[in-house]
C-alpha cells in the first residue's frame, strides 16, 4: 500500500522540534515561521506540555462522552476566563472543520433556516457544510454543492446588509483575518455593521477563529480587535499545540438538546490534558502579549523593507504573528520554497503571498534571523 498522494511535499523529513526550530533526519536545523500551519502555539516540545500528556496517558487516555470528564469542565472554566467569555458554553470536537460544521448546524437548528453567507476567498474546512462555505470550487465536490451559501466581498457591508434583509439567512460565517485568503482583514466598521444587521434579522453570527484565534493576533481572538461579540466561535489549530482538537464556543441564547450534537473522540482525556497545558503556558509565558509585541516588530521591519524596491515587497498585512507579505515575484514553485533554501519554513497564499504563522513564543532575535534570511533571498531573486 502507498500513501494517497495529495500533498505537495518539501523533500525533508522533520524528526525533532524545540521552540521555534525543527530539525530533519540529517541534523539540519530550520527556523519555523509556519508553525505546522498555525497549529504550534506554545512551541515545539514544550516540557510542561510533554509532562502533562505523559502524565495523563499513564492514567487514562480515553473514555467516551458517556461519563463525566472533569478535564473537560476544567478546560471550559479556564478557556472562558482566558478569552473573556465566562458565560459561553463549550462543545469539544476534533478539528476546525468539525467546529464550523457544528456551528452551521447549530445555527440552522436555532433559526430553522438553511441559507448561509460567507466571504469571498474564505476557507472554513473540508467537511460537508464547511467546504460549501469555502470559496474554492476546486475542493467542493458535486455532492457538497447544495446551493446553501452565497459568497460576498469582505468589507462590502452594503452587499451583506442586502442579503440579510431578505430574512432567510441562518448564519453569517467570517474569518476576521482570512488565512488561506491571503491575510485579508475585516475592518471594525464592517464587522460592527455586520453584527448589527445579523441581530436585526435574527441571523446567527459565527466567527471562525481556527487560524486567527488563540492568541495569534495579539488578542485572544481576532474579533476582539473589531469590537464585536459573535454568537458562535469556532477554534482548533493552536488549542492543543498539535494534538487533534477543535471546539465551539456557544453563547447563552443556545439551549442544549440531548443528542443534537455529538462526537466519539472529541474532548477525550489526552486532548483535554494537552489543551490545559497550552493554556498554562500561554498564561505563564505571556504568549498573547508576545505575539502582539514581536508581531508588531516584524510588521514594522517588513514595511521598512518594502520601501526598498529591490526587495520585491509590495504590501505587508496582518496582526500579531499572522502576517502576509505580498511580493511582485512568484515563489519558485507552489510549495513555499522562497525562503526554504535558507532553512526556514513559511506558508503561502497563492503564488505571490508569503504567510507567516510562527509559534507564539517567537523571540525578537528569531524574528531578526528570519528577516535576514528573507532579505538575502529577495536580494538574490
Amino acid at each position: 500500500m502507498t500513501l494517497y498522494d495529495v500533498y505537495p511535499l518539501f523533500d525533508v523529513n522533520i524528526v525533532k522540534g524545540k521552540g521555534c526550530k525543527v530539525w530533519d533526519d540529517q541534523g539540519q536545523e530550520y527556523l519555523d515561521l509556519y508553525g505546522g500551519h498555525a497549529v504550534i502555539s506554545i512551541g515545539h516540545s514544550h516540557p510542561h506540555y510533554i509532562d502533562a500528556i505523559t502524565r495523563q496517558a499513564s492514567l487514562l487516555g480515553f473514555y467516551s462522552n458517556s461519563v463525566i470528564n472533569t478535564l473537560q469542565r476544567q478546560l471550559a472554566t479556564r478557556l472562558g476566563r482566558a478569552c473573556g467569555y465566562d458565560d459561553y458554553q463549550l462543545f469539544l470536537i476534533n478539528s476546525g472543520a468539525e467546529a464550523n460544521e457544528n456551528a452551521l448546524k447549530l445555527a440552522s437548528f436555532h433559526t430553522g433556516r438553511t441559507r448561509v453567507l460567507s466571504a469571498e476567498k474564505a476557507f472554513h474546512g473540508r467537511t460537508s457544510l464547511a467546504v460549501e462555505a469555502t470559496d474554492n470550487s476546486k475542493i467542493i465536490a458535486p455532492i457538497n454543492a447544495n446551493g446553501h451559501v452565497t459568497y460576498l466581498p469582505l468589507n462590502d457591508l452594503e452587499a451583506w446588509q442586502r442579503e440579510l434583509a431578505k430574512g432567510d439567512v441562518a448564519a453569517v460565517i467570517i474569518e476576521c483575518i482570512q488565512g488561506v485568503g491571503g491575510i485579508r482583514m475585516a475592518t471594525p466598521e464592517f464587522a460592527q455593521g455586520l453584527q448589527e444587521a445579523c441581530r436585526q434579522h435574527g441571523t446567527v453570527l459565527i466567527c471562525d477563529e481556527i487560524q486567527c484565534g488563540y492568541g495569534r493576533s495579539g488578542k485572544f481572538f481576532a474579533h476582539q480587535w473589531l469590537g464585536i461579540q459573535p454568537d458562535l466561535i469556532s477554534v482548533a489549530k493552536g488549542i492543543a499545540n498539535g494534538f487533534p482538537m477543535g471546539a465551539l464556543l456557544i453563547s447563552p441564547q443556545f439551549k442544549p438538546v440531548y443528542g443534537q450534537l455529538g462526537t466519539t473522540f472529541g474532548g477525550n482525556h489526552l486532548a483535554c490534558a494537552a489543551a490545559l497545558a497550552v493554556l498554562d503556558v500561554i498564561e505563564q509565558e505571556h504568549l498573547v502579549e508576545n505575539a502582539h509585541e514581536v508581531g508588531e516588530y516584524l510588521i514594522t521591519q517588513l514595511r521598512q523593507m518594502a520601501d526598498d524596491p529591490t526587495l520585491h515587497i509590495t504590501d505587508v498585512r496582518g496582526r500579531g504573528l499572522m502576517i502576509g507579505i505580498d511580493l511582485d515575484i512568484p515563489h519558485r514553485d507552489p510549495r513555499r520554497r522562497l525562503v526554504f533554501d535558507e532553512h526556514c519554513f513559511t506558508g503561502c497564499a497563492s503564488t505571490h503571498i508569503l504567510r507567516l504563522l510562527p509559534p507564539l513564543c517567537l523571540s525578537r532575535e528569531e524574528a531578526d534571523l528570519f528577516l535576514s534570511k528573507l532579505k538575502k533571498t529577495l536580494q538574490a531573486s
